[in-house]
């Protein structure tokens, strides 16, 4: 019923969403210079046509994140979403050091052996520092950048300091209870009622891949993603900002601080939305980011009505 790299728990699922967005997951080695044997790589893709849309995940997540969102994109255009290096269901090579250099350049590559063209490039939460990242290191790549209650403004958290045995190993345990996953669940969403039985299957269910604890440990030990405030004034890509006006996990600041810093950027509220539009809110995160077609670079000069 489901492809066998997904753990059996999938089986726990009632949505239609994820059933469907689960059964459809491929993958594919990808080759990168980070070490001599392939990364197996998770990914989804539906749709056909028009610039290729490319979804990145949040910490601690998977591509199942996008399960509504990603069929209403593919009804207008290609859409893909990806499990990041580290995350989802993508190997976990504990030779690779889970940093964000490491996952920019696996994401490269993945970019490079499956879509080869331009990119409408959305993340979300810890994705989007992802998003700006890669944007800003492989400005080819990507045509266009979407931000979903993004990250990528403040600091390095402290704690990957103090991730030392044993307390690291308590730390992830303490992440995988469900009883805080699901906190943390309800607290994403502004209405609450998103946080259903099938909301903790899909969010949970890459914690049974092999090393998904070593893997967050290593991420956490690395820093993770700090401010990239001083480097975003640089994007050149029409940036679209879909921020929920709701959002209890990073607050609404950032919106505002985003939309200042990057050039060319247009900031949209999703009213009765928490951190997550592409849950709560689908289909008018879906309206937003296909409206990206209608913005034209003509030998960089960028035309877009606000």
């Amino acid at each position: 019923m489901f492809p066998s790299y997904i753990p059996p728990e999938a089986s726990n699922l009632t949505e239609a969403t994820s059933i469907a967005l689960t059964k459809q997951i491929k993958q594919v080695a990808i080759s990168t210079p980070l070490s001599k044997e392939d990364v197996a790589t998770t990914y989804v893709h539906q749709g056909s046509g028009g610039t290729p849309i490319l979804l990145i995940h949040g910490f601690d997540s998977s591509l199942l994140e996008f399960r509504r969102l990603l069929p209403l994109l593919a009804r207008e255009q290609l859409t893909y979403a990806v499990d990041l290096l580290g995350f989802g269901f993508t190997q976990r090579n504990l030779e690779i050091p889970l940093t964000p250099e490491n996952i920019k350049i696996h994401l490269y590559h993945f970019w490079q052996t499956i879509i080869q063209q331009p990119v409408i490039l959305v993340g979300a939460s810890m994705g989007g520092a992802a998003a700006i990242d890669f944007t800003l290191n492989y400005p080819d790549a990507v045509e266009k950048l979407v931000l979903l209650d993004s990250a990528g403004l403040a600091k390095q958290p402290a704690i990957g300091k103090f991730m030392f045995s044993p307390i690291d190993t308590f730390a992830t345990e303490f992440l995988r209870n469900a009883k805080i996953r699901q906190s943390i669940s309800r607290a994403a969403y502004f209405d609450r009622s998103f946080a259903s039985l099938d909301a903790q299957v899909c969010a949970a269910l890459h914690l049974k891949c092999l090393h998904w604890n070593k893997s967050l440990i290593a991420f956490t030990k690395s820093g993770g993603y700090g401010s990239l405030q001083d480097k975003i004034s640089t994007i050149q890509q029409p940036t679209l900002i879909i921020w929920g006006k709701q959002d209890k996990i990073l607050g609404i600041k950032d919106a505002i601080k985003f939309k200042q810093a990057i050039p060319h950027s247009k900031l949209v509220w999703i009213d009765l939305c928490g951190h997550v539009p592409h849950l709560e809110k689908p289909d008018a995160t879906a309206a937003e980011i296909l409206s990206l077609t209608e913005i034209k670079n003509n030998n960089s000069a960028i035309e877009w009505e606000t």
